[in-house]
């Protein structure tokens, strides 16, 4: 099933990179990522004190306008790779001192970023996926992306049923290729307000 969600993160950011983006490839699983403790030794300085293989990826996380995230669905949600990775990410939250109900994640400060989503199930039901898209997605909006598409592959388990499903695999291209174009009209934009004269806010 790791192999099923590789495979079709592979093939969106494929996809992006043929739109014109930078691209890399993590596999979790080639890390040591201990869970998050909630020990809140990150609350001032938002950065995790836990020294294991997350510290190699942070800065990553920090330098990427976008990512792609895959799972398989195991027991209705994300597997426990991707839990403690997404976990791990508490560090970039931020709560009022008195009243935690405020919050934000440091990437709005920094001009929001943009994800993809895609989850993989063995069942044919989408109630079967249970949460995992959701549990993907909606972490990753709490830390200040915007999600521009999910995917969700149903009827997959073994990884030829994906390189054999051209519309599940069109689905991930189309993906990368949405996500490309959004990093793209950003930059864009972000030229045309360079342009405009410093002392007015908005060109129109």
């Amino acid at each position: 099933m790791f192999i099923l969600a590789a495979l079709l993160v592979q093939k969106a950011i494929e996809t992006a990179g043929e739109g014109g983006i930078e691209t890399e490839v993590i596999f979790l699983g080639d890390y040591t990522i201990a869970d998050c403790t909630g020990c809140e030794g990150c609350k001032n300085t938002y950065k995790c004190v836990i020294n294991d293989d997350m510290q190699k990826i942070y800065p990553r996380l920090l330098e990427a306008d976008a990512v792609i995230i895959g799972s398989p669905t195991y027991f209705y949600n994300v597997s426990a790779y991707v839990k403690a990775f997404i976990d791990r990410c508490y560090c970039f939250e931020v709560f009022a001192e008195d009243d935690r109900s405020v919050w934000m994640g440091i990437n709005e400060v920094l001009g929001g970023k943009y994800a993809v989503v895609i989850a993989v199930c063995e069942q044919y039901s989408e109630a079967d996926m249970g949460h995992t898209a959701e549990t993907m997605a909606k972490s990753l909006e709490a830390l200040g992306y915007r999600i521009i598409d999910t995917v969700k592959a149903l009827g997959l388990f073994k990884p030829g049923d994906a390189l054999n499903d051209e519309r599940i695999l069109e689905q991930a291209a189309k993906a990368g290729k949405k996500l490309a174009k959004t990093l793209m009209l950003r930059k864009e934009i972000e030229k045309t307000l360079s342009s405009c004269n410093a002392d007015i806010p908005l060109c129109f």
